[in-house]
């Protein structure tokens, strides 16, 4: 009976923890391998779902992410190079957001990264047009673009950072946050502004002003946090981006900076992640940063939330996201908060299972404001990854009425592949 009793209760474990269905969507190893995987459900058809991965590759599929096609895209005015950001207008437009390479020779050629592009889609994701072409400024570097829409106006809205020479060691050279939008539905772009006080260096590490991501607020507000120097930094919007504060707002610490190093991953980050709750909850318009560091030591890397209720103006102390021990790693977050449900998804690679590099991943949910998390594992199965091969800077996840889709990178021996996981929550 002991027997019996012992192999149910195991049963039970393993019920309580069962798996999502995990969909390969693309692992063809022709030049780079896919990684940096962007995605966005289509709140226009929810069952047409998009993805990206670098350097130029389109991901669609036509039944909620069962199957996918992929395809490449291509601008022959702007080229593409990778940092794919898929963003959807409540019409159902979807935009492919990316880096530049106008000569076609990568980094042989110095216009590489000379500007941001837009390519829209109107046919959900099967025809792209040629794209325009954002913030071309001289020998300048435009890198790392997210993007967000305004369900009231249509209006888009784009942050990203300037290098005045990506990787110089001049101290003269410097980085800074800028911000575009177009109100054409991404035909057009306002001139660059920069929005940042807090400039940084150009060597892409911790003293480098990095990860902006906006989002849109209740009333066509414009958030956007990115770090620096050990801090998280905010500004905000109230009029579609004309102007912005006085002076940057610390939203929380940062210890360590977004850098982080974690065994067998060529290089990783945890660069803030900004949202807002656009639904009818009674959380509605508060803002959320999410973002990963090692405030508790080089051996324990965690997922960590803070939230405003008032607009940015004040923020909580940081809250911890994953629910394991001490001393594993959790990295690569990305947030998504379901503009229907007001529902926090946060996806994240995830090491608490193991004592060596195995990585699963996992998904952290929260209905109740960002105040509690309940964490599950949504990989089917672990992989270790070799930290020899370019394993990207980010994985992402789109929520719509309880569509949720996860994407991430895999990387198995040397093999890179992306994949979503099956998700409905009510």
């Amino acid at each position: 009976m002991k027997i019996i009793f012992a192999s149910l209760l195991c049963l039970a474990c393993l019920t309580l923890q069962a798996q999502y269905k995990n969909i390969l969507i693309d692992d063809r190893q022709d030049g780079y391998g896919p990684c940096e995987p962007s995605i966005v459900v289509n709140p226009k058809n929810p069952k047409n779902i998009v993805a990206g991965s670098i350097l130029n590759r389109v991901h669609v599929s036509k039944n909620g992410g069962k199957t996918w096609t992929t395809q490449t895209l291509a601008s022959k005015t702007h080229g593409v190079f990778g940092d794919p950001c898929l963003l959807a207008d409540k019409e159902g437009n979807v935009y492919y957001f990316h880096l530049s390479d106008p000569s076609g020779k990568g980094w042989a050629n110095p216009s590489i990264l000379d500007r941001i592009v837009c390519q829209k889609s109107t046919d959900e994701g099967k025809t792209w047009n040629d794209g325009a072409g954002i913030g071309q400024n001289g020998i300048k570097d435009q890198d790392k673009e997210w993007a967000a829409t305004c369900p009231k106006t249509g209006n888009i809205y784009m942050t990203w950072t300037q290098f005045d020479i990506y990787g110089s060691k001049n101290i003269k050279d410097s980085t800074h946050i800028l911000f575009s939008s177009s109100t054409d539905k991404g035909e057009t772009w306002s001139l660059p502004a920069r929005i940042n006080q807090v400039g940084g260096d150009c060597i892409d590490d911790d003293k480098t002003v990095e990860g902006a991501v906006p989002c849109v607020g209740l009333n066509g507000e414009i958030y956007v946090a990115w770090a620096v120097n050990d801090k998280i930094y905010f500004d905000y919007s109230t009029d579609a981006g004309k102007t912005w504060q006085a002076q940057d707002i610390i939203a929380t610490d940062n210890p360590e900076g977004w850098t982080i190093d974690i065994p067998n991953i060529s290089r990783a980050n945890g660069m803030p992640v900004t949202a807002c709750d656009l639904s009818s909850s009674k959380h509605k318009g508060t803002v959320y940063i999410n973002w990963s560091d090692q405030r508790n030591g080089k051996d324990d890397t965690d997922v960590w939330l803070v939230k405003s209720t008032n607009g940015g103006k004040e923020w909580t102390k940081p809250k911890r996201v994953n629910d394991d021990g001490a001393g594993k790693h959790q990295f690569f977050n990305w947030m998504a908060v379901d503009p229907t449900t007001g529902h926090i998804y946060i996806v994240f690679y995830d090491r608490r299972n193991y004592t060596d590099s195995q990585t699963d991943v996992w998904l952290a949910t929260s209905t109740d404001g960002g105040e509690t998390f309940k964490n599950e594992k949504i990989s089917e199965t672990p992989f270790k990854p070799n930290g020899l091969t370019f394993f990207g800077d980010y994985n992402n996840i789109s929520a719509y009425k309880g569509i949720v889709r996860p994407i991430w990178t895999r990387l198995d021996g040397t093999k890179l592949s992306v994949w979503t996981a099956i998700i409905n929550k009510k």
